[in-house]
């Protein structure tokens, strides 16, 4: 059995599925959301190298690589700044940070 570019979308469109379902189930803990934001984002590069790959060109997977630098900066800053709200208000939960001031 050969894999065609549909079951690459379709596993694709499942990790997007869940990362989403993700996200609206549980919107408490910040960690779980950065989590589930970095697996949409997999999908969605799993699609890029998917199509790059059954098209022959190289544009989309070397578009990957630029994503997951961004991806791999943000949810750095996205820890650090976890850290930092975790040492102020002993807590990740998202309903008792809603007190963000400047």
């Amino acid at each position: 059995m050969t894999l065609t570019l549909g079951h690459y979308l379709t596993l694709g469109a499942i990790l997007f599925a869940l990362s989403v379902t993700g996200i609206f189930l549980n919107r408490k803990n910040l960690i779980v959301l950065l989590m589930a934001i970095e697996l949409m984002l997999l999908a969605v590069n799993l699609n890029f190298v998917a199509f790059s790959h059954f098209l022959g060109d190289l544009n989309g997977q070397i578009f990957v690589f630029f994503i997951l630098t961004v991806a791999a900066a943000e949810s750095a800053i996205g820890l650090a700044i976890l850290v930092q709200l975790f040492r102020n208000k002993s807590t990740i939960n998202v309903d008792e940070l809603n007190t963000l001031k400047g």
